[in-house]
């Protein structure tokens, strides 16, 4: 503990003129505070690239994206699955997901990890959608809705539900504990796409809807797991027929560092931006789903988008050819991978608050690593 505390005037030295943010987790790690105040510090400077993998599959999108664009995304995206064993999103791989994890960090890659959580009606493996003919108050998917009176209960200290619910978070929480230990900060994204209808905790508004169980996570998690590495993302979808306004489901300043918007179908309409710009009132704002990534021209209009990430999918659907739009895009002079030099450059501190020397410039010659 000694250690870590005597790293903090380091960090803030080695920053130099990055602008401080304070963290909504009390007393966050060294790490996580500097990997905050690093993304606070590119937002409209830089745009990191990121590419996300599915959790059975260890880092094959990453090599991928790497194969096809030519340099190794900055940012390594995962998720802790929900599936049966064998399933490209199986929950028995959690263990060689945190292995991964401590690799690509160790090389110099930022850790992002969301969870398509199983309901608390149901335990692990549960399938994506709900099965032909299953009883509505069983849900045993990630997608699909908890009945009211369910929901109620989930979000009620005490019953049989929000007992359910803590004992699958307290799971997740063990595997986020071995990376607090290993002092390595997690981009951490939970219930993402919330204002969307088609996940089993999204798509309801209000007070007592599912930004109070994204607040109810929170405090499950910071003030009961003591976990303290963790960079809250406040996650959405597009608004519209299937998502509702963005303002209905804000969790309050206190309960995220990042607000994070997820898009499709090429559709980066400014209004999204904008508005989640509001909200955010002055902290970082994110793509954290993309498929296919924004144009350096979307990324000069939207100049605040602090990095972007490549659904697993979407990388499969690359095709590497000489001046490809993905080319094109992470050699744009805002464009961020990490083996450039100007990443290489601003992670130091993130680096030196989890006690590992800075990563070597790579020369001019050597090709990407993986």
């Amino acid at each position: 503990m000694k250690k870590r505390t005597m790293l903090v005037p380091l960090v803030g030295l080695l920053c130099g003129g990055c602008s401080s943010i304070k963290p909504v987790t009390p007393h966050a790690s060294p790490e996580a505070a500097a990997l905050l105040n690093y993304i606070q510090g590119i937002s409209g400077k830089y745009t990191l690239t990121g590419q996300h993998n599915y959790p059975n599959t260890k880092d094959a999108s990453t090599q991928w994206a790497t194969k096809v664009c030519g340099k190794v995304p900055a940012i390594f995206g995962q998720d802790f699955g929900f599936a049966r064993p064998g399933d490209k999103d199986a929950a028995a791989a959690r263990p060689e997901i945190i292995a991964e994890v401590k690799r690509q960090y160790q090389k110099g890659s930022i850790i992002t990890l969301c969870w398509h959580a199983v309901p608390p009606t149901a335990d692990e493996p549960v399938t994506f959608r709900p099965m032909p003919g299953a009883a509505t108050n069983q849900l045993a998917s990630v997608q699909g809705q908890l009945t009211d009176e369910q929901w109620n209960d989930l979000i009620t200290p005490g019953t049989g539900l929000y007992n359910h619910w803590c004992a699958q978070v307290d799971v997740i929480a063990g595997f986020l504990k071995q990376l607090q230990a290993a002092r390595i900060p997690v981009l951490w994204r939970p219930y993402h796409e919330m204002n969307g209808n088609w996940f089993w905790w999204g798509g309801r508004g209000g007070d007592r809807g599912t930004a109070a169980l994204y607040r109810q996570l929170f405090d499950r998690l910071v003030n009961y797991h003591h976990l303290d590495n963790l960079v809250w993302i406040w996650s959405l979808d597009r608004p519209g027929t299937n998502a509702g306004p963005f303002a209905d489901f804000f969790p309050g300043m206190n309960y995220f560092d990042i607000a994070a918007l997820d898009v499709y179908r090429n559709d980066f309409q400014k209004t999204y931006y904008d508005d989640l710009r509001k909200l955010a009132a002055g902290k970082p704002v994110t793509l954290a789903e993309v498929g296919p990534a924004p144009t350096p021209a979307v990324l000069k209009e939207q100049s605040q988008w602090t990095w972007w990430m490549l659904w697993a999918v979407e990388a499969r659907r690359m095709t590497a050819t000489t001046n490809s739009p993905m080319q094109t895009l992470v050699n744009n002079p805002r464009s961020l991978s990490r083996d450039d030099p100007e990443y290489i450059k601003g992670i130091a501190p993130i680096r030196a608050a989890s006690g590992l020397a800075p990563l070597p410039l790579p020369s001019a010659s050597r090709p990407a690593q993986n």
